[in-house]
C-alpha cells in the first residue's frame, strides 16, 4: 500500500487522529484528517479516497449518519470507530454501510492492518470485475473500453479519442464537477498542454454528440468551474 490509496480519517480527538495519522505514513499512506463531521460530504466528493475511518460520535453530524450519507453516492470502504462495545452498536453501524468496526481503546497497528485487507479484497474484486467486465455505463450511454466504442441505444456515436477520454472520466464519477485544467490532464495523456478555448472545443463538441431527444445535453458546464456529467 501506498500514497496511491490516501486514507480520510474523521476523529474528533486530536491526538489520537494524529496517531493514526503517524502509523498509517509508516506504512506509505498519504492522509487527511477531519475533526468534525461538517464537511465530510464535500471533501469526499470533492477528492479520491481508498478508505475512510469515521469516528461514531463527532461534532456537527454523527459518524451513523454520515455513513449512511456517503452510501447514497459512493462505495468507498468504511472503517468506523467508537467508544461503544455492544453488539448492538457494531450491528447497527454495519447495516449503515460500514466494512468494519473497530472498538476504542484500539490499537492503531490494527486499523492500518484491517485497512490494508479491506484494499486487497476491493483490489481484488475490482480487477475480477475489470476482467468480466470493460464496459463503463451511464443511463442509455455505453462506453467499450476495448474497442473504444460509444453507444447509446444500439447507435454508434463516433467520439474522437480525447472526446472518449473525457467521458470515460465523466462517468466514471457522475455529477462530480472536472475544471478545465482536470479535463486538460485527463483527455491528453501524453502531458501535453493545452488552453482552457481547447477543452472547451472538445466539450461543446462531445456535448452536441450526446444531444437528447429534448435537446439538452447530460453534459452540463458549471460557471467558473468547469463541465459535469448529470
Amino acid at each position: 500500500m501506498s500514497t496511491e490509496h490516501p486514507v480520510l480519517i474523521v476523529e474528533d480527538e486530536e491526538k489520537i487522529a494524529q496517531i493514526l495519522v503517524d502509523f498509517f505514513a509508516l506504512e506509505g499512506f498519504n492522509t487527511k484528517v477531519l475533526h468534525s463531521g461538517e464537511h465530510v460530504i464535500s471533501s469526499i466528493k470533492e477528492s479520491t479516497f481508498s478508505a475512510i475511518i469515521l469516528d461514531r460520535m463527532l461534532p456537527a453530524i454523527d459518524g451513523l449518519t454520515l455513513c449512511k450519507q456517503i452510501r447514497q453516492f459512493s462505495n468507498v470502504p468504511i472503517l468506523m470507530l467508537t467508544a461503544r462495545i455492544d453488539e448492538i452498536d457494531r450491528l447497527i453501524g454495519l447495516g449503515a454501510g460500514a466494512d468494519d468496526y473497530i472498538c476504542k481503546p484500539f490499537s492503531p497497528r490494527e486499523v492500518v492492518a484491517r485497512v490494508q485487507a479491506i484494499l486487497r479484497r476491493t483490489q481484488s474484486q475490482n480487477s475480477s470485475l475489470e476482467q468480466s467486465q470493460r464496459k463503463l455505463v451511464h443511463k442509455d450511454i455505453i462506453l467499450d473500453l476495448d474497442t473504444y466504442v460509444c453507444e447509446r441505444r444500439n447507435e454508434t456515436i463516433e467520439l474522437t479519442p480525447v472526446e472518449f477520454r473525457l467521458l470515460k472520466t465523466f462517468i466514471e464519477k457522475p455529477g462530480h464537477v472536472f475544471s478545465r485544467e482536470q479535463l486538460m490532464d485527463k483527455g491528453y495523456v501524453d502531458g501535453r498542454i493545452v488552453s482552457n478555448r481547447t477543452i472547451d472545443s472538445h466539450m461543446k463538441n462531445l456535448r452536441h454528440k450526446l444531444m437528447q431527444d429534448d435537446h439538452t445535453s447530460p453534459l452540463q458546464a458549471v460557471y467558473g468551474i468547469g463541465y459535469k456529467l448529470s
